[in-house]
């Protein structure tokens, strides 16, 4: 049983770094390749590239390391409140009707 897991954690660790590898190549041939030509930059190595893919990923995305959190969901939710907050109560519970219909079935709020 202990095999197996580090088996899986080793291939994922494998499979992650090549990813991150590939991104970065990818990144330092774009920017070497247009960069360069259209703004007189400089070009970059390699781990230049990977410092640049890891700032623009913490500067987009935020620090959360899933897809679902950071700053996109809590924008997300703070609009929808809005929305809802300023809708009437006959409003509100056709637009949770319709979407409990879509989504589930969602818990009510007092």
């Amino acid at each position: 049983m202990k095999r197996r897991w580090q088996y899986r954690a080793g291939k994922f660790l494998l499979i992650g770094v090549t990813v991150f590898a590939l991104l970065t190549v990818v990144v330092m041939t774009l920017w070497n390749g247009l960069v360069p030509d259209i703004f007189r930059g400089p070009s970059i190595s390699f781990w230049q590239a990977a410092g640049l893919l890891l700032l623009s990923h913490i500067l987009l995305r935020g620090w959360s390391p899933g897809r679902h959190g950071g700053w996109r969901h809590d924008r997300w939710r703070h609009r929808m409140e809005e929305r809802l907050a300023s809708m009437t109560p006959e409003e509100r519970e056709k637009f949770r009707a319709e979407w409990g219909h879509r989504c589930g079935p969602t818990e009510k709020s007092a």
